[in-house]
């Protein structure tokens, strides 16, 4: 079956940095299904492990994590899908990638494809939802609307990063199942437009000190702050905005931040890592396919739209060097996907 893979950590630009290659087509074991995969979205963590993690002794790794797909066969134990079922998912980093015509997943990690969306428009969401979610619900514990009431009115959320994959659906997470009033961080006019047009109340830019800004909104500390890049370059401005008993989490890889500096107002410190549950077979691990159903329900209902952003082509090693560098120019917006092999 055909895949895209390296050897070498290499620059985007040296055309070995990914290759196309033959590999053998997998067998679904135990939970697993073997999903034939239509469409993968590119994220950060991709480009991170490219550059950083080079196979031992020359062998092959093949990357990518978001993916739509057809089940097209079932381990003996899984239970929750079949073949023909359709899906999407972000699989996990000790596995084998989704940049692959067939591929392998454990089912507790794999939500039932929204009906009204296509492949292309479906595979933008896996990774960056159950981020987000877990980060806003599961992390920080952002009070989600109940009994016709909003969750959490009164209180105030930043999501450093708006503009980007996760940010993307923070915003519309955040604004939509919950009454917090959402600032996004954007530094140009057309990331500050993207935030807005997906529902936060205000927009700030992180180039230009940040918790002036924050208190000119009449906004005297942030009760959730939502990290999602540059955490170390911010933190002290985090420090200064965010409110006393506040929670601040993050999901980058900082340089060393001094977390003592949260101790006088008392905030918590939260780090998110999706692939935490299916890394360590945790008991709860499941929690992701029934938050993607969620979300999956989420978006048939119109309440959440996909972050796709751009679509740049077919599967293939040439298309999948075009998206590594956009994605390390830092200018992505959105979330952008590869369709077809």
């Amino acid at each position: 079956m055909k895949a895209i893979g390296y050897r070498k950590s290499l620059p985007i630009a040296d055309a070995d940095s990914l290759v196309d290659v033959e590999i053998d087509r997998p067998v679904p074991v135990g939970r697993d299904l073997l999903v034939r995969v239509e469409a993968v979205s590119v994220n950060p963590v991709d480009t991170k492990l490219r550059r950083n993690a080079a196979p031992a002794d020359g062998a092959l790794r093949v990357l990518g994590f978001d993916a739509a797909g057809v089940v097209e066969a079932v381990g003996p134990d899984a239970t929750l899908f079949r073949p023909g079922d359709a899906v999407f998912y972000a699989g996990c980093i000790d596995r084998p990638g989704t940049n692959a015509e067939f591929h392998l997943v454990d089912e507790r990690i794999v939500g039932a494809r929204p009906a009204s969306l296509n492949v292309a428009e479906a595979a933008a969401l896996p990774l960056t939802a159950i981020t987000a979610w877990e980060m806003l619900f599961h992390r920080l514990g952002l009070p989600l609307d109940a009994d016709g009431r909003k969750g959490g009115e009164g209180r105030s959320l930043l999501i450093v990063g708006g503009a980007g994959g996760v940010g993307s659906i923070a915003i519309q997470l955040a604004r939509q199942l919950t009454g917090v009033r959402v600032l996004a961080t954007a530094s140009r006019p057309e990331t500050a437009d993207w935030v807005r047009e997906l529902g936060a109340h205000d927009v700030i830019d992180h180039s230009r000190p940040m918790a002036e800004q924050v208190k000119a909104l009449g906004v005297a500390g942030v009760d959730y702050v939502f990290s999602t890049t540059a955490t170390d370059r911010h933190f002290l401005d985090l420090v200064e905005l965010v409110a006393p008993q506040g929670r601040i989490g993050l999901i980058d890889d900082p340089e060393p931040i001094d977390i003592r500096l949260l101790k006088r107002k008392s905030v918590s410190l939260h780090w998110e890592l999706m692939f935490t549950r299916p890394l360590y077979q945790t008991a709860d691990m499941i929690a992701q396919h029934e938050l993607l159903n969620e979300v999956s329900r989420l978006v048939d209902a119109g309440t959440l739209r996909t972050t796709l952003t751009e679509t740049l082509g077919r599967i293939d090693a040439a298309t999948l060097r075009k998206a590594h560098a956009l994605i390390e120019s830092g200018k992505a917006r959105g979330k952008i996907v590869l369709e077809g092999f």
